[in-house]
Formats: C-alpha cells, sequence, structure tokens
C-alpha cells in the first residue's frame, strides 16, 4: 500500500474511545484518513468522534463489543456502506486482568481476557479483512498486542494478559502469512507503557462475564501497574510510531527501547536450552 496517498481512505479502528485505540484515529485523521471507531464504551466514543471529526475528516462511531461474533459480522457490512471502501483495519480493543496469582483469577474473567483479546481479534480478521480485500486496491491490518506477548513481567502479575497477546502475536503471523501476495500488508503492534486506562477495562466488562467489579481490592492490586502507565508514552506517539512502522514494512512495530534487554535475556534462555539438546 502507498502510504504516501492516504487521504481518502477508509479505516475501522476498534477499541477507539480512548487510550491507543484514540491515539491511533487521531493519528489517521491528522494524515485526512476517514474513520469509523468502535467501542463497546457508547459515551466517550461519542466525545472521541466528535474530537477526530474536528480534525477534517470524516468519523463515525459505532458502539460494538468485539467478543460477540455476530455484531462483529453485522457491523462490518455497516462499515462498508458508511467509509465505501476499507483500506486499513486496526484490531485493537483489549481489556487487561492482573496483579495476582493465576489461581486467584475467576472463571469468568479467564472468559472475559479471552474473548476480548483473542476473539475480539479473530473476529475482527474475519469480518473486517474481507472488506479490504473485497476492492483488490490493497491496504494494512494492524493487530494490537503487547511486550507482554513476549514475556511475562514478574512486577505487575499479568499472566493472563500476557497469554492472550501470545495468541495475539501467533494469529497475527498467521494472518502474515495468508495475505502474502494479496496486496495487504500485517503488522502487530506491541507497545510498552502506554498512558492509558486500561487498567480499569473491567468497569466495561459485560453482564454475561461478571459485569464490572464491587470490591475496591480489585483496584488497589493494580495501583503499582496504574502508576507506571500514567508516566508512560502517550497515544498519539504511539499512533505515529505505529504508522510509522507500517510505511517501514515493519511486521513487528515495538513502542520502546528499554524492553530489548528483557527479551534478549528471554530468547537467550530459548536458545541455550536448544544448545543442550540431545546433551
Amino acid at each position: 500500500m502507498d502510504f504516501s496517498q492516504l487521504k481518502g481512505k477508509g479505516a475501522i479502528v476498534t477499541g477507539a474511545a480512548g487510550g491507543i485505540g484514540l491515539g491511533i484515529a487521531r493519528t489517521l485523521a491528522r494524515h485526512g484518513v476517514d474513520v469509523v471507531m468502535a467501542d463497546i464504551d457508547a459515551t466517550a466514543l461519542a466525545s472521541a468522534r466528535k474530537e477526530v471529526a474536528a480534525l477534517g475528516v470524516r468519523a463515525f462511531a459505532r458502539r460494538l463489543d468485539v467478543s460477540d461474533r455476530d455484531a462483529v459480522s453485522q457491523a462490518a457490512a455497516e462499515f462498508k456502506a458508511l467509509l465505501g471502501k476499507v483500506h486499513l483495519v486496526f484490531n485493537n480493543a483489549g481489556v487487561e486482568i492482573g496483579g495476582r496469582s493465576l489461581a486467584e483469577v475467576s472463571d469468568s474473567e479467564w472468559d472475559w481476557i479471552f474473548a476480548v483479546n483473542v476473539f475480539g481479534v479473530i473476529n475482527g480478521m474475519r469480518h473486517f479483512v474481507p472488506l479490504i480485500r473485497a476492492h483488490a486496491e490493497g491496504g494494512h491490518v494492524v493487530n494490537t498486542a503487547s511486550i507482554g506477548g513476549f514475556q511475562v513481567n514478574r512486577e505487575y502479575r499479568l499472566g493472563p494478559y500476557s497469554a492472550t497477546k501470545a495468541a495475539v502475536v501467533a494469529l497475527t503471523e498467521a494472518l502474515a502469512q495468508d495475505m502474502e501476495d494479496t496486496g495487504i500488508g500485517v503488522s502487530v503492534l506491541c507497545p510498552a507503557a502506554v498512558n492509558t486506562r486500561i487498567t480499569e477495562s473491567d468497569r466495561n466488562r459485560p453482564a454475561r462475564f461478571g459485569g464490572p467489579p464491587a470490591d475496591a481490592e480489585s483496584k488497589a492490586r493494580r495501583e503499582k501497574l496504574r502508576a507506571a502507565l500514567a508516566s508512560g508514552m502517550t497515544p498519539d506517539e504511539v499512533g505515529e510510531r505505529m504508522l510509522r512502522g507500517m510505511r517501514n514494512g515493519d511486521f513487528y512495530i515495538f513502542t520502546h527501547d528499554e524492553p530489548k534487554p528483557w527479551l534478549e535475556q528471554r530468547f537467550g534462555r530459548i536458545l541455550a536450552a536448544f544448545d543442550r539438546v540431545g546433551g
């Protein structure tokens, strides 16, 4: 795809009411891209849409629970009608639970985090990517994973989150293979600390997954991560770095240099284990 000619292209961004999703939408708008913004939080989404539209593009808001495959399927037809042609898809919606051992995570929480972070991406790939293929003009798909998809940071106890993001990395690698020779590029966005409200994502947890938590403990156990994110990169910086990575043809798009030693240590352990095979 020619990223020098973005003006007038159409994009779908999930999780767009705030955080990285809104940063992506604003970045696209500054480059002339029309955007359909989807999110489960209708109130925040309406405000976000006005902000993006003020940048001079067509911006549409659609409440959407990405874990609901039927809703995503129906939304795809609506998005095509709104945009005409879809060239860019950002499967970005995600949630977080953490701050405790795996044994402390409830069944409904496991169901919720996998439904949104993994099946939400799958639903987007199944129903939004065909919209790009339909016009045969090429395009690009970005799935939002995390640096946590490559390592589990013991300091924040994010095992369930990291498990889902590792799955997103693998799914995106598979999608890239499927899209070879189609003119559709594929990238996986792997941010580290970004100043978002992801630690409060369970405020929008649907009733079928237990609804919002009522206990103060759930907030207290995330205070450490919340404080770390507060000093993190802005969502708009992430959006610009992501766009630069897309232009460079990068599959893995990282946002920070700091995690590199963590990954070197992890992959060093992996390679060392291979050296001991048969020994």
